[in-house]
């Protein structure tokens, strides 16, 4: 399957290289946005550049996020090795704080693509796609970190986080090179590795969290696999895909249901090689995976990376990335049925095919308000092939879609990957991963934007 690695990643990789060689449940959201402004522009200093996720919001109505590169802290990138920001509201204007700038391979890690969430304990979690102390293919083998405020009251604006490195991703053997094919047995399940080897570089999925704090994340690498860390105690693989019928390659994280069951997309695999929906439920001492649909690569699509949420029946939503009657990817819902599922495609979004993407759809994480309205951004559909924030409205047994911005690829930025969020007054705010006022690499640094009902 393709990679997800945008220009900008390849890029900001490539300079990395070079550099190292030279030294998911639904939300209860109101009603359709109607006007369009930007928040921030990038400019690739110390705020970053290139913010490849979406956003966090808190209590307060602040925003948290990452850039894949930027902040110019010192370090192995050349540019930056990324930052974690939040941006709030002041009077008339919006502040972005950098919290952390991450400093590279050897250290804490590098192009985080994936947005940061709150622990129940309020801890700041999320990864980094590179860095930490592993060496893979040269940027390093990527970390699981976590955030909190400084120990002493900040008396500035601006505030660093105290950063803490829970997990440094280890070398891909255990999910490359047959390694795992011998720990597999009769019933499909992973036997984990004596080294407790997880695999490398945890790539854009969201963490999330059970009740006791334990965190749980995925591994788009190779075939890839869902793992969990217990802060301080232990780091294991919970399943390796064989990027078989089980699928492969997750860009997703994952989601609990009541039962404690997890479940996630896979990028790849599955009866027709176009990506799976899979849950995986506690068994004893280890976990069973279940395979609830493999895309056909037909008008259902495929490639799903964005992942799932849940709806208040318990349906499962989700987005693909590509295909569909539109080329540009579906919309779709699984409904329990019994001990199955049925799938059901609830829309296919258009794209024209013009730029060359792996990927022109929705790779974001789909959000839901009260009404059964679901929102999410579409990378490279759109008026201008620079993608779309689009909202669904059930309608007579089926979806209407509407468009509630399309992207330029101008100041108002372009190529958004991240999920859509939402405060309490129904405004919705996400990332662009290009474009602004500032030029980066000759495509622009980046923008949050917002869009007000």
């Amino acid at each position: 399957m393709p990679s997800r690695l945008t220009l900008n990643q390849t890029i900001l990789r490539a300079s990395l290289w070079a550099a190292i060689l030279a030294t998911g449940f639904a939300l209860a959201l109101p009603a359709q946005a109607q006007s369009f402004s930007v928040l921030h522009n990038f400019i690739g200093g110390a705020d970053g550049l290139s913010p490849e996720a979406g956003l966090t919001i808190d209590a307060r109505g602040r925003l948290y996020g990452t850039t894949a590169n930027g902040g110019l802290d010192g370090g192995d990138c050349g540019n930056g090795c990324g930052v974690v920001f939040r941006l709030a509201g002041q009077g008339s204007g919006w502040i972005l704080d950098p919290l952390y700038k991450f400093r590279g391979p050897g250290n804490d890690g590098a192009v985080p693509i994936a947005r940061p969430v709150f622990a129940p304990s309020g801890i700041l979690y999320g990864t980094t796609d590179a860095g930490g102390a592993g060496f893979c293919e040269g940027p390093g083998c990527g970390t699981a970190y976590g955030l909190r405020p400084g120990a002493t009251a900040c008396t500035t604006a601006l505030c660093s986080w105290t950063e803490s490195m829970l997990f440094s991703f280890g070398g891909v053997e255990a999910i490359c090179e047959g390694y795992v094919d011998s720990l597999r047995g009769r019933d499909g399940n992973a036997r984990l590795p004596a080294d407790g080897t997880i695999g490398s570089c945890p790539g854009p999925g969201d963490l999330t969290f059970d009740h006791t704090g334990n965190i749980y994340g995925t591994i788009p690498c190779c075939n890839g696999a869902v793992y969990q860390l217990i802060p301080g105690v232990s780091a294991m693989a919970l399943y390796y895909f064989s990027g078989g019928s089980d699928g492969g390659g997750p860009e997703s994280g994952v989601i609990f249901d009541p039962a404690g069951n997890l479940y996630g997309t896979t990028a790849g695999g599955g009866s027709a090689n176009c990506g799976t929906i899979y849950e995986l439920s506690p068994n004893g001492s280890g976990w069973i995976e279940t395979v609830l649909y493999s895309f056909q690569c037909g008008s259902d699509g495929e490639s799903p990376v964005g992942g799932l949420i849940f709806d208040a029946a318990s349906n499962l939503y989700g987005t693909t990335s590509v295909g569909g009657a539109g080329k540009g990817g579906t919309v779709f819902e699984l409904t329990p049925s019994g001990s199955n599922w049925t799938f059901q495609l609830l829309y296919s979004l258009n794209y024209s095919g013009t730029q060359d993407s792996p990927y022109p759809g929705p790779t974001g994480i789909l959000a839901m308000d009260a009404s059964g309205s679901l929102y999410g951004t579409a990378v490279l559909d759109g008026a201008y092939e620079y993608g779309s924030v689009f909202k669904l409205t059930p309608s007579n047994g089926g979806w209407t879609y509407a468009s509630l911005h399309d992207f330029t690829g101008g100041d108002d930025g372009g190529d958004p990957y991240g999920n859509v969020t939402f405060d309490t007054a129904g405004n919705m705010y996400g990332t662009a991963s290009i474009g602004g006022t500032s030029l980066c690499f000759g495509a622009g640094c980046g923008v949050v934007w917002e869009v007000t009902p």
